[in-house]
């Protein structure tokens, strides 16, 4: 059975976190944990390896939107697990519930949108652009 792009499906990732992952690290001085710029891009990952097995060749998918509450600190050292789920398909527009834990605790939670393109139509539009 091949995988498919339904509403459900989901993703986990897991990192540990590493010095060059810190606010500090980011430009907040003082503050070695782990930084939220960091945690979107690894969000974003989740979601782009939740599609990949069923995108369809051609087509790529753009982060267009995240909400996210970053409410606990996450110490170097420590793991942090991502778990990503689809919860709406509208059209192109996928819509992912986020959640972020940690060794101990929940850590942040929101949600992510992406939409489904096409590949040679979004490198004209950026061609189009630059010309």
């Amino acid at each position: 059975m091949s995988a498919k792009l339904d509403i459900g499906r989901s993703h986990s990732l897991q990192s540990r976190v590493e010095e060059w992952m810190t606010a500090e690290r980011a430009g907040n001085k003082g503050v070695d944990v782990l930084a939220t710029s960091v945690l979107v891009q690894m969000i974003e990952q989740a979601c782009l390896d939740c599609l990949a097995p069923v995108l369809e060749e051609g087509r790529l998918s753009l982060g267009t939107s995240i909400d996210l509450e970053h409410r606990e600190p996450v110490p170097v050292g420590f793991i942090v697990r991502i778990e990503v789920e689809i919860v709406t398909i509208d059209g192109p527009r996928i819509t992912f519930a986020v959640r972020v834990f940690d060794e101990q605790e929940a850590v942040a939670e929101g949600s992510h949108e992406r939409y489904l393109i096409d590949r040679s139509k979004f490198l004209a539009k950026l061609k189009d652009k630059l010309s």
